[in-house]
């Protein structure tokens, strides 16, 4: 499991980026490229990084259900994943 410390930073990063979307954008389609340089830099989408959100693993991210693969293997094989299912042939 991740620290706890990096799970709580990307939450931050996730809640400034939502506070300035709005005025980024503005910010951008106007072009004033010098008042966008003074909004925070964690406020920029680009500094997100995708996280399990039961383990906060930032490695093996399955952007379809929001988890790892270590995780998703251990709910589907659980049956805790409606309609998935382990291959046999």
């Amino acid at each position: 499991m991740a620290r706890k410390s990096l799970i709580a930073r990307e939450n931050k990063r996730r809640k400034l980026v939502a506070k300035y979307a709005d005025l980024r954008a503005q910010l951008k389609k106007d072009g004033r490229w010098d008042e966008l340089d003074k909004l925070p830099k964690n406020s920029s989408a680009v500094r997100l990084h995708n996280r399990c959100q039961l383990t906060g693993r930032p490695k093996g991210y399955m952007r379809d259900f929001g988890i790892c693969r270590v995780v998703f293997r251990e709910m589907a094989l659980n049956g805790k994943i409606p309609g998935i299912t382990k291959a046999s042939w």
